[in-house]
């Protein structure tokens, strides 16, 4: 074995961590009798030979030797060396990105492709491993072929037959799996596929193989799944609650112990997420049921009462671990996909009181990040709250501190049942971020807080850590409009180390515009911050002094100039102002009009949104921010906010079939699969909501507010 591997100039390449010199080395690890060495190996092939799929000089090197490990069948753990040959060679380039590649993209792209070539020549070798003695071999053979080899037909041919004879029931989900991926690859496999899977649905086999048939469906040929999908799917999992393992194994396949002395050795990286793999799955009759509702929920896509429906017979379950499931996929879905989820979310709240705690914290989370979404669970986020002191507010390693995610949830519903949680987390050293925020969606109710936080903020250190001591401090003081905290938060702007930044000035400053009149103590400061000409500073003090002395004079001139100041944040912070003061600003004008036509977007909108709000005249400013709305998703909401102010656009009009058009998607503007932020929920419900607002009744305005 390894014929020539030390004929290979591997000190001429590269990997990720510098010279390839090293992969001798790691190639030989792979064959050795201690798992302990093949596990850290393996390690070093994933983190620096094919580092996060990349494949380099010496990756493409290392394949004619990692076959010829694949080969031998006294190799260990040969299907991890499968698993990496069919990472190796499955990328695929499409048409659309050969066209994006640039050139100095075009040496990997030349990899990839001669990786894939390579890989796909010698697939071949995977034909016998359907059959090897090892039934990690035979779990990962599958899905190789159907990735690399180029006669597809052969391999469903294949695969159809090694089902019938195969009885280890992971093995036979990966065959399944490898039908669905074959139809995926080759199209003209789509309808014979569909044909086999559709069988293996209806047939009375064992409940998992229907349910991976379906999901395999739902993924390459939805519209081959019966109608009543649903209680399909729910009896078959329920029948997965009943039913015992059987001899072909239906639990987690160990992880093999490590050799001896591997307590000596700190763990691979694979071999601590092998743990946490392991750790996640104990107890679990069936751990792949979980793999197998994900690729049905991804099939279904925008069937969302289908999807919605599903989850909720999973949170009716008495198996907890269903139960776990069902929240995080409730968590993709709602996060992703628009639609009505009060039932969904009712039971989500029911697992928050569960004596299992990953369940009970998965909820909480899911929850936390629904915003107005969570109401139908506000009674049991109150029960939690309640019952749970403890949990009100946890410490980090680094002394930081975090309100607790049922008490986070509590507080964004804007439950006056949370005060209690945000006055115990005042108490702290550092009052966690989210006390800003909690007490904002609060309003008036968080009015009891506001003499603890005028106190915390007088006493705040203001050092190095002063974003963390003060930023929640001044956003809370600035929901509440807590005028009486004005000199508290004038010694924050006067005394504040330059090192913390424009941010905590700019905070401090808008804290003091909340206050109006009441912080006339601060003027001398603001009119000092106004001569910073041109500066995003002297924009906000400008819009200060404003709230505080309502002499627009004054501060039209620092206005004028931030218009027209090279800083695009200058410019933003002025037309911001200038739309406050209205048509108060109307010398602003000519300056926004020439800022409808800037190289910065974020510009570009602020400036239209202002000009409306000085002249009045939408026909300028209308055609500006259609055009961002379909340039960036993330300026929807600000653009929604001004149509909303304008009144019912025009039926019919350009405006009108804008946001029809988003109120009628199924897809959150702001959440690509697979990927979303902690506010994105909140941020689209907020959209959709204004934009009914914008348009008139009878086009779908509900009238409903932001939730």
């Amino acid at each position: 074995m390894f014929a020539g591997i030390d004929e290979v100039d591997w000190a001429s390449m590269t990997h990720a961590h510098g010279p390839a010199d090293d992969v001798p080395a790691l190639l030989r690890g792979l064959a050795s009798a201690d798992p302990a060495e093949r596990e850290r190996a393996l390690d070093g092939m994933y983190g620096a030979v094919h580092h996060q799929g990349d494949v380099y000089p010496c990756t493409l090197a290392c394949i004619p030797f990692l076959f010829e490990l694949v080969a031998d069948p006294w190799v260990p753990d040969r299907g991890d060396i499968v698993e990496l040959l069919t990472s190796i060679g499955g990328i695929d380039l499409g048409s659309d990105d050969e066209e994006e590649i640039g050139e100095d993209e075009a040496e990997a792209a030349a990899n990839y492709a001669m990786a894939a070539a390579a890989v796909s020549a010698g697939a071949g070798v995977f034909f016998p491993l359907l059959a090897d003695d090892d039934p990690g071999v035979r779990l990962s053979a599958p899905l190789a072929l159907a990735a690399l080899h180029e006669d597809p037909a052969r391999v469903l041919a294949l695969l159809r037959a090694r089902l019938a004879a195969e009885r280890d029931e992971e093995v036979r989900l990966a065959l399944v799996e490898a039908a669905g991926r074959l139809a995926l690859r080759h199209r003209p496999l789509a309808r014979p596929v569909a044909d086999w899977l559709g069988g293996l649905a209806a047939e009375t086999g064992p409940p998992g193989l229907r349910l991976a048939a379906l999901a395999q469906l739902a993924r390459c040929a939805p519209c081959s799944l019966p109608g009543d999908v649903v209680p399909v799917v729910t009896g078959l999992l329920g029948q997965l609650r009943t039913s015992s393992p059987g001899p072909g194994g239906t639990r987690a396949r160990p992880v093999e112990p490590p050799g001896p002395g591997a307590d000596a050795v700190p763990a691979s990286l694979r071999g601590q997420v092998r743990a946490l793999s392991a750790e996640e799955t104990a107890g679990r009759a069936a751990p792949w049921t979980a793999d197998l509702l994900r690729t049905l929920h991804t099939g279904l896509d925008d069937r969302v009462a289908e999807r919605a429906a599903l989850l909720a017979d999973q949170l009716r379950s008495p198996d907890p671990w269903q139960r776990v499931d069902a929240v995080r996929m409730s968590d993709r879905l709602i996060g992703g996909r628009r639609g009505s989820y009060e039932e969904l979310v009712r039971l989500v709240g029911e697992q928050l009181a569960v004596p299992e705690p990953r369940l009970a914290e998965a909820a909480s989370h899911l929850l936390e990040g629904l915003f107005g979404l969570a109401a139908p669970a506000a009674e049991a986020l109150a029960e939690r709250v309640a019952a749970d002191p403890g949990a009100w507010v946890r410490t980090c390693p680094d002394g930081r501190t975090q309100l607790g995610s049922a008490a986070t949830a509590l507080a964004r519903l804007g439950d006056p049942r949370a005060l209690p949680a945000l006055t115990a987390a005042l108490a702290h050293p550092l009052v966690p971020y989210e006390v800003g925020p909690g007490v904002a969606r609060l309003g008036e109710a968080a009015r009891p807080l506001a003499g603890a936080l005028r106190r915390r903020l007088g006493d705040a250190v203001l050092d190095e850590r002063v974003y963390d001591r003060v930023g929640p401090l001044l956003r809370a003081l600035t929901a509440l409009r807590a005028g009486a905290a004005a000199p508290e938060v004038l010694r924050v702007l006067r005394e504040a180390p330059d090192s913390a930044g424009g941010w905590l000035r700019t905070a401090a400053v808008r804290a003091l515009a909340s206050f109006g009149p009441a912080a006339g103590c601060a003027v001398p400061e603001l009119r000092a911050l106004l001569r910073r000409t041109g500066t995003a500073e002297a924009a906000e003090a400008a819009g200060a002094l404003w709230a505080v002395e309502g002499d627009a004079d004054a501060v039209l001139p620092a206005l004028l100039a931030g218009l027209a100041a090279r800083d695009a944040d200058a410019r933003r912070a002025a037309a911001g102002v200038a739309g406050r003061l209205g048509w108060r600003a109307a010398a602003g004008a000519p300056g926004l009009r020439e800022l409808l036509s800037d190289g910065n977007l974020w510009v570009r909108v602020d400036a239209g949104i202002a000009l409306w709000e000085v002249s009045g005249r939408a026909e300028e400013s209308v055609p500006v921010l259609l055009a961002a709305w379909g340039q960036n998703h993330r300026v929807r909401v600000r653009v929604a906010e001004c149509l909303a102010r304008m009144g019912p656009v025009a039926a019919g009009s350009d405006a009108a079939r804008v946001l029809l058009a988003e109120l009628t998607s199924v897809r959150r503007h702001n959440a690509p699969e697979g990927a979303y932020g902690s506010h994105d929920t909140y941020t689209d419900e907020k959209l959709l909501a204004l934009c009914r607002r914008a348009l008139p009744e009878d086009t779908g305005n509900t009238g409903k507010e932001p939730t």
